[in-house]
């Protein structure tokens, strides 16, 4: 079946004939693009021959996924490797045989995870490819363009997908925004994937919040402090998000002390201009 997918944010919908526009990007945290509203199909991306997911060892046991020729939003996925259970963090809209055979020979995907709404991609064709579960927050069930019995709408505050692997929800970019605990990653030091629910910044050894990135829309003050502190008790010493950005070492500490910047910034108290 060729399903719809949006070309601004990779969206793929659950109709083969194209909507008036792309409910996604047609809200304040996204965009339409200024050429119009345009659609295409996995299957037509396929029939272009440019498109090919770029699969590399990060580190022990991580391993990320990127389209190129960039399409979409552009974001990088994750495969996290632990005990031969293997998750997926985050989607990308494209997917071919010589990617799912490249994943295969990696164990595969026993779970997909995803961040928040812009990530969704074509979610439902890595899930089929795989046989695998995918996890959405339930705050976030109104968008979700293509529906599938293999969506789990989990609810609450965590939720461990395996021993060593847990889902936090943070809010604030959307309501269900998650990021995953890996407590194992860099030799258990833990890593935290956050996509863009905490941005890794120019500077790398800071991250920041929004409510919209392309739009420069900021969290409330207090809604950053909420994040920040439900983060803490999270241990981690390095953070990935959806673009390749790291913070390398003492990320943990890096989150709390950009929290308490942002809070003077918009509060007025961090300069004076």
């Amino acid at each position: 079946m060729s399903y719809v997918i949006c070309e601004t944010c990779g969206v793929q919908y659950a109709q083969i004939e194209t909507p008036s526009e792309c409910i996604i990007c047609s809200e304040e945290r996204q965009y339409v693009s200024p050429s119009g509203q345009t659609w295409t199909s996995l299957e037509e991306m396929k029939k272009l021959g440019i498109y090919k997911n770029e699969i590399l060892a990060e580190e022990a046991g991580l391993y990320s996924v990127t389209t190129k020729p960039g399409f979409g939003i552009g974001q990088t996925a994750y495969l996290i490797q632990e005990q031969r259970f293997n998750v997926l963090w985050d989607c990308n809209t494209y997917i071919d045989e010589e990617t799912i055979q490249d994943i295969k020979n990696l164990g595969g995907v026993q779970a997909i995870a995803l961040s928040h709404p812009h990530y969704y991609s074509a979610q439902v064709e890595w899930a089929e490819a795989f046989d695998a579960p995918i996890y959405i927050h339930e705050d976030d069930k109104e968008w979700v363009m293509r529906s599938s019995d293999k969506i789990i709408f989990w609810a609450g505050e965590s939720l461990e997908l395996h021993q060593g692997i847990v889902l936090h929800r943070l809010g604030g970019h959307f309501k269900g925004g998650a990021v995953l605990e890996w407590k194992n990653g860099d030799r258990e030091k833990g890593i935290l994937l956050t996509g863009d629910v905490i941005q890794v910044v120019a500077d790398r050894k800071w991250v920041s919040f929004m409510y919209s990135y392309p739009n420069l829309i900021p969290l409330p003050a207090a809604k950053v402090e909420q994040i920040a502190e439900k983060v803490k008790p999270v241990k981690f010493n390095r953070l990935y998000n959806a673009f390749h950005r790291i913070v390398q070492e003492n990320a943990d500490e890096a989150v709390q002390r950009s929290a308490e910047r942002y809070v003077k910034a918009v509060n007025g108290t961090l300069f004076d201009t």
